[in-house]
């Protein structure tokens, strides 16, 4: 039995340009409970989340659901978002996008098709979370970025993107509410997302 600590794996050098790096992580063979991203040019390999994160995750996607854009669906799951001009490449714990971005063989999807993106922070993934991610999917003109810092017990909220990233934030403690900016203006009860 191997046992691995929660901490990501890295691959990749400075020599390897975006589309190598695709092409390795095309090709990668990631463990079960495992995703792989690309962030500041290596692949990036982090277990999945703890078994309650999938409570918090469904308590968004419900609440969301109702009041997504039209021809737009959200879920939760191992979905590959890539952002060339950013040379980045990541699986969003929750995500909405245009139903058109699923059309595809590929298992990389446009960045650009998103609406809304989630991530949970564990303590492999918060500092990317919380610096790299905020930039990428606010440049990217991702409308509205949630991020629950689980080990904080907070959410956050990024909204307005810009070439800088987001031009405006909002946080609650877990047990508030949120409101959730356009296109989604409806407001996220984050009662229940604590850990049991």
């Amino acid at each position: 039995m191997t046992v691995m600590a929660e901490r990501p794996m890295t691959s990749g050098t400075e020599s390897d340009s975006f589309e190598d790096l695709l092409r390795t992580l095309d090709e990668l063979d990631v463990p079960d409970g495992y995703k792989a991203e690309i962030i500041r040019g290596n692949i990036v390999v982090s277990p999945w989340s703890r078994g309650y994160y999938y409570r918090v995750m469904r308590l968004v996607c419900r609440q969301l659901e109702p009041h997504l854009p039209a021809g737009h669906s959200i879920g939760v799951g191992p979905f590959l978002y890539v952002f060339p001009g950013d040379e980045r490449a990541y699986g969003p714990d929750i995500h909405a996008a245009l139903d058109s971005a699923f059309e595809t063989t590929s298992h990389r999807l446009d960045g650009e098709a998103l609406s809304f993106v989630a991530e949970l922070t564990s303590s492999s993934t918060r500092d990317d979370d919380m610096t790299d991610k905020v930039e990428v999917y606010g440049r990217a003109g991702v409308p509205v970025y949630l991020l629950l810092d689980m080990q904080e017990e907070c959410a956050t909220v990024f909204s307005m993107p810009s070439a800088k990233g987001y031009k405006s934030s909002d946080t609650k403690p877990f047990g508030e509410k949120l409101a959730i900016p356009a296109p989604f203006d409806c407001v996220l009860d984050t009662t229940d997302f604590t850990a049991p």
